[in-house]
């Protein structure tokens, strides 16, 4: 064998060698970067596994702590207090140890003035001792109406179903000069009323008709009733006699 042959074989040896090596290298590197991303990607999971076990401690504390403060499932049952006086609501509230408070007023005609109409939490319900209930009341006074335009512009029967749905008290007409049945004037408790004025519910009004004499007739009229109530010409007997006494000389003579 030549000496070439032998570098020929050495040469070929060490490259070998040097291959091999550089696998080893190549593989080592592989296995190092595989380890350090699986590592990492352990880490990411625990740290997220983490996360989530504190915001569910951390939920159930809110609830357990909430739960405390608020007394959740503890409580006081609202008391019926519709239709009862606002006086004695307020003592069957304090007795449960809530407290009553007017929201509102309305005006229901079947219901006692000043009792309970509408109750907000409605009776039943669970709430806090303290909570403030309030209530809706049936006004202590009536509520005031418009008078209608029905003044020389309408006749009895019409006005008086008018003022009936509004819910008045119509007494009986009082007659004056005029035409029949015709509406020229409202009183209530002697006042004169005009169209427009605010008068509270239920109150008596008088309505003044006309009694269907105008003018002379009514002139006339008067004229009889004082005549034979003796306010003019004297007695009535008086008149007669003066009537009867011409007759009597004219028979004379």
């Amino acid at each position: 064998m030549s000496i070439k042959d032998i570098l020929a074989q050495v040469t070929a040896k060490k490259a070998v060698d040097a291959a091999s090596d550089v696998a080893v290298d190549v593989a080592k590197g592989t296995a190092k970067k595989t380890a350090k991303k699986a590592w990492g990607c352990s880490v990411f999971l625990l740290n997220i596994a983490a996360m989530i076990i504190v915001v569910i401690v951390l939920v159930i504390g809110v609830i357990w702590g909430l739960d405390a403060y608020t007394h959740h499932g503890e409580g006081v049952e609202v008391p019926e207090l519709t239709g009862m006086n606002f006086s004695r609501a307020i003592e069957v509230s304090q007795q449960n140890g809530l407290t009553l408070k007017i929201n509102d007023s309305t005006y229901i005609k079947e219901m006692p003035a000043g009792c309970v109409v509408l109750q907000q939490p409605v009776a039943g319900s669970k709430v806090k001792e303290g909570r403030t209930i309030y209530v809706t009341i049936n006004s202590l006074t009536l509520p005031r109406v418009e008078i209608p335009d029905l003044i020389d512009n309408s006749s009895y029967r019409e006005a008086q179903a008018k003022l009936q749905a509004l819910d008045f008290v119509v007494l009986p007409p009082k007659l004056v000069e005029g035409e029949k049945d015709w509406v020229y004037g409202i009183e209530c408790d002697g006042r004169k009323l005009q169209s427009g004025d605010m008068v509270a519910k239920e109150s008596h009004l008088l309505l003044l008709i006309g009694n269907g004499m105008v003018g002379e007739e009514a002139d006339i009229e008067e004229f009889i009733e004082d005549y034979g109530s003796g306010r003019i010409g004297g007695e009535p007997d008086d008149m007669e006699g003066v009537t009867e006494q011409p007759q009597s000389e004219h028979g004379e003579l």
